[in-house]
């Protein structure tokens, strides 16, 4: 009774003040959230009625329709002859081949585009296509230099059935079935948090001029995972092998972008083609910084993963239990590695799990 009559002496307009400063501030809360690049997701209604943040970034709204259908595509990834290449190729194929025909996949066929000039030894295993490399010098080390170039050559010359590619690496472990998460003219790509043109614009701008755009028009990509239509790769294939080329010849761009050089001029070459992605945050993880697998696709296991035996990171620091692919340049790891120590998260089990479990099945494992 005391609250009823309290509220009932309150001031009306007092109340619809309150009212309306309530709703403004939860406006601009949702604004700030919807426009920080670093978060930007769309928000979504659950069945409960309660807010979340869906995997998709910025993803128009009218192409979160449903598909009808499947929408196959061709697995793409490039490699070289490389002993290191191709101990990755092999488990990676593997692990194709166990996902493929499972519920929810849509991936069709598998080409390895082999860039080295000439065949290898795992002709018979993985279906393989043999392009050239770059003409001798014009990498100047830094070997993904060839990744654009080997698929404007793949493109020209394989048939390819599917309409949609992904394009893949060979350090990549299919952990769930994958489906196309493409839509129509819009690819889908993984979003790097150390791709940043914004905060790189004076670069961008060197390939980007400002009559194409905002540089927010460059998405925070690399050119893998990638699933894009067949015709739009052919499309931005050859601009993405002259910015690469560009970025290589200017020092100032060299050194900045480094290692990630080849993942900045596919983000530009898409761009400059007025193509952008939808981000999907549930197409990869990377131990040991992503600790679990939920309903991700893709274990990428670039990083070295290090770990005391009580199960703890040591953060760049040899641990006492390691997997590092970089452990294994010049030949395959053993079968059964040793699992490890307990309290290490889900991702990092579940990638040696996979690689054990791949060993195992391939014939001919020690074979380089």
């Amino acid at each position: 009774m005391i609250v009823k009559k309290t509220m009932g002496r309150a001031s009306p307009i007092l109340l619809v003040l309150v009212v309306l400063g309530f709703a403004f501030a939860t406006y601009n809360l949702i604004m700030m959230i919807m426009h920080n690049r670093s978060i930007r997701n769309w928000m979504t209604e659950d069945s409960n009625g309660g807010i979340f943040f869906d995997p998709v970034i910025e993803m128009p709204e009218n192409v979160k329709i449903q598909k009808n259908g499947k929408l196959p595509f061709h697995v793409a990834l490039t490699a070289t002859d490389a002993p290191y290449s191709k101990w990755q190729c092999r488990i990676m194929y593997y692990w194709y081949k166990k996902q493929k025909d499972q519920p929810g996949s849509e991936m069709g066929g598998f080409t390895r585009i082999l860039h080295s000039g000439n065949p290898d030894n795992l002709m018979d295993e993985i279906p393989t296509v043999v392009v050239d490399p770059l003409p001798a010098g014009l990498d100047r080390g830094y070997i993904v230099l060839n990744r654009p170039w080997a698929f404007v050559q793949w493109l020209e010359k394989a048939t390819i059935e599917e309409e949609y590619v992904l394009m893949a690496e060979p350090d990549h472990i299919l952990v769930n079935p994958l489906p196309n998460l493409a839509h129509g003219g819009l690819p889908a790509a993984f979003p790097f948090f150390y791709i940043k043109p914004e905060q790189n614009e004076k670069l961008i701008r060197k390939f980007y001029p400002e009559e194409n755009g905002p540089v927010k028009n460059v998405d925070p990509i690399g050119n893998s995972p990638v699933i894009i239509k067949k015709d739009l790769l052919e499309k931005i294939a050859p601009t993405w092998m002259n910015v690469s080329l560009k970025m290589k010849d200017d020092p100032e761009t060299d050194k900045a972008f480094g290692w990630v050089l080849e993942m900045y001029a596919y983000a530009v070459a898409s761009a400059l083609h007025g193509v952008q992605h939808i981000l999907r945050k549930d197409f990869m993880l990377q131990p040991p910084w992503d600790l679990d697998i939920g309903k991700k696709f893709i274990i990428h296991y670039t990083y070295g993963c290090d770990y005391s035996l009580k199960g703890e990171l040591t953060y760049g620091k040899i641990g006492e239990w390691r997997f590092d692919k970089r452990s294994y340049l010049h030949g395959p790891p053993p079968r059964n590695l040793p699992l490890p120590p307990q309290g290490v998260p889900e991702s990092v089990v579940t990638l040696v799990k996979m690689v054990n479990e791949a060993t195992a099945n391939i014939p001919n494992w020690e074979t380089e």
